[in-house]
């Protein structure tokens, strides 16, 4: 149910995520498939991206890594950029993933 990004090289774990863990973001998206060096993932909650950071991707075998905290109980949104600025944020809608309570 929340790895609706699978397809498009977006996994989230764990699958389901609340306020307080430390969500693991793997991306082998658009970007690497253009051949990115370097990809950021951008993070932010809620409807107005409260909170945005830009974390440094780690690459791995799997493409690339990053840990999110997670420290609100709105939605988290996601895209990616790489070090040139190009953009994947899922054709305009971002990568949302819902937040449970714990």
């Amino acid at each position: 149910m929340y790895n609706l990004y699978v397809d498009n090289g977006v996994v989230i774990k764990p699958n389901v995520i609340a306020k307080g863990d430390d969500a693991t973001v793997i991306y082998n998206g658009l970007l690497c498939n253009s051949g990115a060096d370097t990809v950021y993932l951008h993070a932010g909650y809620g409807n107005s991206w409260d909170n945005t950071k830009d974390i440094k991707m780690t690459k791995t075998y799997d493409g690339f890594e990053a840990k999110v905290p997670v420290t609100s109980q709105q939605q988290l949104n996601m895209a990616f950029k790489d070090s040139a600025n190009n953009w994947d944020n899922n054709n305009t809608n971002n990568y949302t993933f819902e937040v449970q309570e714990r």
